[in-house]
């Protein structure tokens, strides 16, 4: 059932209650390292803006600080940088719920007027119904924008649904149409690249896409335990013991199938993560027992690109190399450069995939990049997320 969007509210002098992924990256003193989740709902925000709100009332977490009040984690910081983005004043309030709250927004000069972290309150992750309830207070009419939590049944996230008319923003309706609708029933030949570290957080995902899917091209330190399960030497490479079962198994599936599992036949190693000075070339599959396979080597480079190149809709999670580190970065630039080349739709998930793309400069290349990390795997993995069940359907 197709959900409400924000484009089928009517907005006119309404409260507008939207929760956001305002959940920034911070470094040690509390100033905002990035600013991509803020800048990500920006749209949401000047639709309503621009659609006659008589207040906008914005809510996010921050972090985690488990019930408790932490200056840290406080929302201040996070309200200049969105001040300056929309370039309008934003009165941020220091709670979520109760008589100050509400009095504080009926009295307010400012239209957009950001919450305290909902998180001070053990209530939001307990999705607990009065708190829910008060948050609805706030607003006339709710919309969800924060994708990242979706996949969390939280009081601003599912149970605020109960008491208002809800819908998405566009940030989460792009979310739904490109992991959501896409997915479902992708443009053929559709190809997924995995990497990252572990086989196990990509279990479900490629169980839930093998009857979908063409190809799958694996790399990161999960190629290893595929390329150890059909025998090959990996040295030092990361190896999901418990998981090599299930390696096997899915190469053996997708054979039956007549789907292609492609993985590395060559190797940037080197004797640790954090010695990139002793990189070098394994031309071959087999690995010495010495080092630890970081990155795909040039030949496999160019047979992915061969995989790729008539591929209408590909999705990627997980980089194929330790990528934020030049030594062991080539893999993934080459072949992220390289799809942005290609006429396809092509989907990053998971945020170290996101983090590569920004690295590279190829952010606005991409068809689509998604904002959430757990709830991105889950949606691939076809898993119904609360945040977007809850929603009023059209």
């Amino acid at each position: 059932m197709a959900k409400l969007t924000i484009s089928d509210l009517s907005l006119k002098d309404k409260r507008l209650l939207v929760r956001v992924d305002f959940n920034a990256p911070q470094d040690k003193q509390g100033n905002i390292t990035d600013d991509i989740r803020i800048r990500a709902s920006l749209p949401t925000i000047k639709y309503a803006l621009d659609n006659g709100v008589s207040k906008l009332i914005l809510m996010s977490h921050l972090g985690r600080p488990k019930g408790e009040i932490k200056d840290s984690l406080k929302m201040d910081k996070v309200a200049a940088r969105l001040e300056a983005l929309i370039s309008q004043p934003v009165l941020k309030l220091d709670d979520c719920v109760g008589e100050a709250v509400e009095k504080a927004i009926a009295d307010s000069r400012e239209k957009v007027i950001l919450l305290e972290n909902l998180r001070f309150h053990k209530e939001e992750e307990k999705n607990d119904s009065d708190f829910a309830k008060g948050l609805a207070k706030l607003g006339d009419l709710f919309v969800n924008d924060a994708f990242g939590s979706a996949h969390r049944a939280h009081a601003s996230t599912e149970g605020v649904t109960h008491h208002l008319k809800s819908a998405a923003g566009f940030l989460l309706e792009k979310e739904i149409k490109y992991l959501g609708d896409t997915l479902a029933n992708p443009e053929l030949p559709f190809v997924v690249i995995l990497g990252g570290a572990k086989v196990s957080d990509k279990i479900a995902v490629i169980e839930n896409l093998l009857p979908k899917a063409q190809k799958f091209l694996i790399g990161g330190g999960m190629a290893y335990t595929f390329l150890k399960a059909v025998g090959v030497e990996i040295g030092k490479s990361l190896l999901d013991k418990e998981r090599l079962d299930f390696a096997k198994n899915i190469i053996d599936l997708a054979k039956k199938q007549n789907k292609a599992i492609v993985l590395p036949v060559d190797h940037i190693a080197a004797t640790a993560i954090d010695n990139p000075g002793s990189a070098q070339l394994i031309k071959g599959l087999n690995l010495p027992s010495d080092l630890m396979g970081l990155d795909i080597g040039p030949r496999s480079i160019e047979i992915f690109k061969d995989e790729l190149k008539d591929a209408k809709t590909m999705l990627w999670n997980g980089p194929l190399g330790v990528s934020e580190i030049e030594a062991f970065s080539r893999g993934t630039k080459e072949i992220m450069t390289y799809i942005t080349e290609l006429d396809a739709a092509t989907i990053l998930g998971g945020g170290d995939t996101a983090a590569a793309a920004s690295l590279f400069g190829l952010t606005d290349k991409i068809t689509h990049i998604s904002t959430g990390g757990g709830a991105s795997l889950e949606y691939m993995e076809g898993k119904t997320l609360p945040g977007i069940a809850a929603l009023s359907d059209k």
